[in-house]
C-alpha cells in the first residue's frame, strides 16, 4: 500500500506512530480477507488440486486441513467463535446433517449456487451444497447372476440370495444413509424386515470397505455386493484391477420405482467463519464447469451439474434414474436407521 506524506503537513511523531499502526492494521485486514481456510473430510489428492487453481484464478490462498469427518465435526464444536474454519467439506449427507445439527454452519443465499445445484442435492435452507454425486447400487457376478435376476434393493432380503451377498458393515455412513432413505419411502417396520433379511443373506460377516466386497464377489466369496458405483470406476481404471472389475456387472435398482439411492460429497460455509465472501467464492468456483467436469474425470463420480457429463468410464456404466429424495432426509433419518439395523443383528 502505498501512501503518501506530503498532502499531510507536518506530522508528530505520536501522530505517524498512531498513522503506521492503523496502516499495519488496514495491510493485516486486507491479507486476512485474500485467504480462506478449509477443513476437508476428503483425501488430499481429490480436492487440493481444484484449490490450487482457485488460488491462481482469485489470487486468495486456501489453507487445507484434512481429517475424517467425525473428528472435523467435533473441532467445529469445540472451536466455536473462535473457528480459524471457512468451510466444510465433506463426504455423505448424513455427515452434513450431523454438521446442521451441531449448528456450525451458516446459510448461504447465492442464486448462482441454487441454479446451479438441483433442489434435491442442496439442503432446503441453503446450509449445505453438493459438489459430487454416486450412486450405492448392486453389483452381481456376470457369469453366475443372470442380467434379469435382480432389479432392486427388496429383493436383497429375498431367500433365493441366502449366503450370496457382501456388504460393509452398520456402522458405515454409506450404508447408514442407504437405510435411511428405505425409511423414509416405506417406514421403519418393512425396512426393519428388509435389514434382517439382508444380514439372513450375508456370504460373510461384514468387514471391509467397498473395494473390498466387489474383490469378494470376483473371488466367489459372494454373487452380489453393495458398493458406490465410484470404487467400481476406479477398479475399471486401474490396470491391475480392470480384469477383476470386468467379471462385474452394475445393477441400477428400481428404476421403474423411486431410483437407484444416491448420496453426495458437499461442502458448507462454517457459522463463525472469519471470510465468508472468500468462502462463498471459492463455494461457487468448485460448481463451475471447469470443475464440476475435473471432479467427473478425476474424481470417478457423477456431476451435481446437469450440464457437465459424466466420464466416459461412468457413461458406459448405462444411464440411470436417481432417487430424487432430498439428501437432508439422510442425516434426519440417521439415528433411527443405526438403532434399526442393530435390531436387525447387522453387524
Amino acid at each position: 500500500m502505498n501512501i503518501s506524506f506530503a498532502r499531510f503537513g507536518r506530522i508528530t511523531r505520536c501522530g505517524t506512530m498512531l498513522l503506521l499502526c492503523g496502516l499495519l492494521l488496514c495491510t493485516s485486514v486486507l491479507h486476512a480477507a485474500d485467504e480462506v481456510n478449509v477443513y476437508s473430510a476428503r483425501k488430499e489428492q481429490l480436492i487440493k488440486p481444484l484449490l490450487e487453481r482457485f488460488t491462481e484464478q482469485t489470487g486468495i490462498e486456501v489453507n487445507l486441513l484434512s481429517a475424517e469427518a467425525g473428528a472435523l465435526l467435533t473441532r467445529l464444536r469445540n472451536e466455536q467463535r473462535n473457528t480459524p474454519a471457512d468451510m466444510l467439506i465433506t463426504v455423505d449427507a448424513g455427515n452434513l446433517q450431523r454438521a446442521v445439527e451441531a449448528d456450525v454452519l451458516q446459510s448461504v443465499d447465492s442464486e448462482a449456487l441454487q441454479q446451479l445445484v438441483p433442489a434435491h442435492l442442496r439442503h432446503p435452507d441453503g446450509l449445505w451444497y453438493a459438489l459430487s454425486v454416486r450412486s450405492r447400487v448392486i453389483f452381481r457376478h456376470r457369469e453366475r447372476v443372470p442380467a434379469d435376476a435382480i432389479n432392486s434393493y427388496a429383493q436383497l432380503a429375498d431367500p433365493a440370495w441366502r449366503g450370496r451377498i457382501c456388504i460393509r458393515s452398520s456402522d458405515n455412513i454409506y450404508n447408514q444413509s442407504l437405510v435411511a432413505a428405505l425409511i423414509e419411502h416405506q417406514g421403519e417396520a418393512a425396512t426393519e424386515a428388509w435389514a434382517a433379511g439382508v444380514v439372513a443373506n450375508l456370504a460373510r460377516s461384514p468387514q471391509g470397505g467397498d473395494t473390498d466386497q466387489l474383490l469378494a464377489v470376483a473371488a466367489g466369496e459372494c454373487d452380489l455386493a453393495v458398493a458406490n458405483t465410484y470404487y467400481y470406476a476406479r477398479m475399471l481404471n486401474d490396470p491391475q484391477q480392470k480384469a477383476t472389475a470386468e467379471q462385474l456387472a452394475v445393477v441400477w435398482p428400481d428404476q421403474d420405482g423411486h431410483g437407484a439411492h444416491i448420496n453426495i460429497s458437499g461442502a458448507a460455509i462454517t457459522r463463525h467463519a472469519p471470510h465468508p465472501e472468500a468462502a462463498r467464492q471459492l463455494l461457487e468456483f468448485l460448481l463451475s464447469e471447469s470443475s464440476q467436469q475435473w471432479y467427473a474425470e478425476v474424481n470417478n463420480e457423477y456431476p451435481v451439474r446437469e450440464d457437465v457429463a459424466a466420464s466416459e468410464v461412468l457413461r458406459a456404466l448405462g444411464e440411470f434414474n436417481m432417487d430424487q429424495l432430498n439428501l437432508s432426509v439422510l442425516g434426519k433419518n440417521n439415528a433411527a436407521a443405526v438403532m434399526l439395523m442393530d435390531r436387525a443383528g447387522w453387524r
